[in-house]
């Protein structure tokens, strides 16, 4: 009554998610959660680990009473002829006579139950049943750590790209406008026709890019909506901002919790447990195994088909015993078998050295990437920051007849570029504090 239950609370669940509305506006958090959730790679992920439970009961029940029936039908077209002594029936020495056996049908129905005693493998795979759902769980964890890793990449990108295109807009608008005020100097023969041409590029630059940033935030857009299994048609407004997933993951203090809890090194350490429990396995096969049994048998027989009659005859004959399964000779195929899986072991033992080590580089990298992205940030803010002084500068100097259009169109390239440096100095901060994150395993 349990076990039915749970499969109405299950079926259940599924519907309601499956009914469940598309988000119509997602924050980065909230889009790791749906993705946690509805993510393609990971439902497949899932259904592996749901598997690995099903092989469980699989391993268990070889242990557990096994009950099988035969039935057999046989139609002996030709009887087979039997060569006896003709001296039996009075005839002469040296003399056979043809005989032959039995009735022309005959039907067989058996039942045997039988019971595993003592198996090595058994034993072995009873004992790894636990390790090897855990492995499967260690995998299901990897992929939702690579999911999380993508969608938070994903969204970086379409936010980073919105953004450029917001600006870019914005620049385009104050070039404008600035285009309109040079041409009326122009027309009224205070500023020569070169100073019009100079900011022309600059606008038609501006729009270059503004062409190419659109396209590429409607990819984005759709590949994030992808990772999250939503269809592409879906309208999707994403609420955080560049600026306020800065402020969240600049975290100046030391990461304590180091990279022992790492996925990857989990894994590998898994792997020789793994190694392990497949070198017992290749030990036990040395072993007996012993089986017990219990059958009943009922045969008929008949010269036509009259086995559903009332008076059909029906003969039955029972056995119980014990079966003993005892390997004594293999050609030394055992030997050769236990030791190719001793020298896996070995293997796996200097695989999970390895990748401590390597695991350790990357932390020590993933730490110094994020350390240089704040740096970085800092710099490009008050280099931002210096490139719109020196722009408004030389535009107040160019109006007043200080500058040239050449140093004003200068300046204004310069402190583009330094408002796109800044908003990758952003992106950076977030996707090495994510790609940090994920080397400890910090659930957050």
């Amino acid at each position: 009554m349990k076990q039915i239950l749970l499969c109405l609370l299950l079926s259940w669940s599924t519907i309601i998610l499956s009914a469940q509305e598309s988000p119509g506006a997602i924050s980065l958090q909230e889009a790791i959660e749906w993705g946690m959730q509805f993510n393609l790679t990971l439902q497949n992920a899932d259904r592996e680990l749901q598997k690995a439970y099903k092989k469980k009961w699989e391993t268990l029940s070889i242990g557990f009473p096994q009950v099988t029936a035969n039935l057999s039908y046989q139609n002996n077209i030709e009887l087979p002829v039997s060569l006896i002594p003709a001296e039996f029936f009075g005839g002469q020495a040296g003399e056979f006579s043809e005989i032959t056996f039995g009735t022309k049908q005959s039907a067989i129905g058996s039942v045997e139950l039988s019971q595993l005693l003592f198996d090595g493998s058994y034993v072995v795979g009873v004992i790894g049943i636990k390790h090897f759902i855990q492995v499967a769980e260690n995998v299901l964890e990897k992929t939702q750590l690579e999911v999380r890793r993508t969608i938070v990449d994903s969204y970086l990108n379409t936010i980073t790209v919105k953004q450029s295109v917001d600006l870019l807009q914005k620049n385009i608008e104050i070039t404008s406008k600035d285009i309109e005020e040079i041409h009326q100097l122009f027309r009224a023969g205070f500023v020569e026709e070169e100073s019009v041409e100079q900011l022309q590029l600059t606008l038609a630059s501006l729009k270059s890019q503004l062409d190419y940033n659109q396209n590429i935030a409607e990819l984005s857009l759709n590949t994030l909506k992808l990772l999250l299994g939503l269809e592409l048609n879906t309208d999707l407004k994403l609420t955080d901002n560049l600026e306020g997933l800065t402020l969240t993951h600049l975290v100046l203090k030391e990461e304590s919790s180091g990279y022992q809890n790492n996925i990857d090194l989990r894994i590998a350490e898994g792997q020789i447990t793994s190694e392990e429990l497949l070198y017992k396995l290749e030990r036990s096969k040395s072993l007996p195994s012993f089986k017990a049994f219990i059958n009943g048998m009922y045969m008929g027989n008949n010269d036509t088909f009259g086995f559903t009659d009332k008076d059909q005859k029906w003969f039955g004959s029972s056995a119980f015993g014990v079966r003993v399964q005892i390997p004594i000779f293999s050609s030394f195929g055992r030997t050769a078998s236990s030791q190719k899986a001793k020298i896996s072991l070995e293997q796996a033992k200097l695989s999970f050295k390895e990748a401590k080590n390597k695991i350790f580089v990357e932390y020590e990298q993933a730490k110094n990437n994020y350390q240089l992205a704040i740096r970085n940030y800092n710099n490009a803010q008050n280099q931002l920051d210096l490139a719109t002084r020196i722009e408004k500068k030389n535009k107040t100097k160019f109006f007043e007849g200080l500058a040239s259009s050449f140093d004003l169109r200068q300046a204004q390239v310069q402190l583009f570029n330094r408002q796109q440096n800044y908003i990758l100095s952003m992106k950076d901060i977030v996707s090495k504090k994510t790609a940090l994150d994920i080397i400890i395993n910090n659930p957050k």
